[in-house]
């Protein structure tokens, strides 16, 4: 059984502090997230392995944007986002 089948997902997106490597300047910048929340009850059709993969599957984001510009003017450099890109929620 396909694993996404046990998640619904949304996408939604936070603001995150970040540093600019290039001007140093800190300020906030939106992040898109893919978010998965666990489903309350496992699909019809599933083996007993599968049962035992819901048990096991816990609800997580995954990082969408891997770049974020520079908002200031004089800089407006891109940059890669660093750091976990999962989270366990």
């Amino acid at each position: 059984m396909d694993e996404r089948r046990f998640y619904d997902e949304k996408e939604e997106t936070k603001q995150q502090a970040l540093v600019c490597p290039h001007c140093r300047q800190d300020t906030t910048f939106p992040v898109r997230w893919m978010v998965r929340t666990k489903k309350s009850q496992c699909p019809a059709g599933a083996n007993e392995e599968d049962k035992r993969q819901f048990a096991k599957a816990r609800s997580y984001m995954v990082r969408v944007d891997n770049l974020a510009a520079c908002r200031n003017m004089k800089c407006r450099k891109r940059f890669d986002l660093t750091g976990q890109s999962v989270f366990l929620i």
